[in-house]
């Protein structure tokens, strides 16, 4: 068996088209729940979108890096792990806090921002702490990554799609509320799709190395979880909004980072495996953790009643 930093998954160019398309429509979807009220709905709640925004983009990643260097595994896995923690959060972030009993109108307007930041912000984290690491360094620089080329494909498959959904809900809000939940509904299967035609493409070699990965995996899913979680607790918000914000910390969208791996990475081996396995553990995490939460009902602030 080959190492995993030496395997190159495969993905035919048609169905790498047919993701990045699938990608786009998950971001239209995710889009047509958005309105130009939740950005504005910030300057209502400072602090919880400042600690959501800050857990995300600067405590997740630092948070991995650090995981890295503890658990010390392949380097290819390590920067699938760093890659995974740049992604912005999927949008069954919003189901899940609607499960959970936690603010949803939070979570909407976090994920719309941090899907709106992280067109800059997600290449910027990973290349900082991808790097950190000599011996992820040296197998990045085996890896011709145009930075410029990187940026304007997640425009292409997250700007873009987002913008134009956001136009749909704000000029057409009827047609948006119609086909909001089927799209939402579709997304997840979509999603979930997309992540088993990866698999199913490479089956040989996730079942080589899902052992590899999987503890770490599901580690890491528990650390981003806490991350949320916790930095919401000691920034003093309410356990509404802690839920909130741990779902928007902890659910990252793993099916864009497949589409950059295959696009971008050449399909290395240790770096698909942990965005394919991440994105069925972050859902079934996410869904047993949303369960047990709904169960324990919390009180409703006044200010959203």
């Amino acid at each position: 068996m080959l190492p995993v930093d030496e395997v190159r998954l495969n993905f035919n160019p048609a169905s790498l088209a047919l993701l990045n398309a699938i990608l786009a429509f998950i971001m239209f979807g995710i889009a047509l729940d958005t309105r130009v009220a939740d950005f504005k709905r910030v300057a209502k709640m400072p602090l919880a979108m400042a600690v959501g925004i800050a857990a995300q983009f600067l405590l997740l990643p630092a948070f991995t890096y650090a995981l890295t260097l503890l658990l010390k595994p392949t380097p290819s896995v390590a920067l699938g792990m760093i890659l995974v923690a740049c992604c912005p959060p999927g949008n069954i972030s919003n189901v899940l806090t609607h499960r959970a009993g936690g603010n949803v109108a939070l979570s909407v307007s976090m994920t719309a921002i941090s899907n709106l930041l992280s067109i800059v912000l997600m290449p910027l984290n990973f290349a900082f702490w991808g790097s950190l690491n000599p011996a992820n360094a040296a197998l990045l620089k085996q890896i011709a990554i145009d930075p410029v080329e990187m940026v304007l494909h997640i425009v292409l498959i997250i700007g873009i799609p987002f913008a134009l959904g956001v136009f749909v809900a704000e000029r057409f809000p009827r047609f948006a509320d119609r086909v909001k939940v089927g799209a939402r509904r579709f997304s997840l299967f979509a999603l979930v799709g997309f992540i088993l035609a990866a698999i199913a493409g490479n089956w040989r070699y996730f079942l080589d190395y899902v052992g590899l990965v999987l503890v770490a995996v599901a580690i890491h899913d528990a650390l981003a979880f806490a991350t949320g979680y916790g930095s919401a607790a000691l920034m003093g918000l309410k356990e509404y909004d802690r839920r909130a914000v741990s779902f928007e910390v902890g659910v990252r969208n793993a099916g864009l980072g497949l589409v950059l791996i295959f696009s971008f990475f050449g399909g290395l081996g240790g770096m698909a495996v942990v965005a394919g396995v991440w994105g069925f553990w972050d859902i079934i995490a996410g869904l047993v953790l949303a369960s047990w939460w709904g169960r324990r009902p919390v009180a409703v602030p006044r200010s959203v009643a």
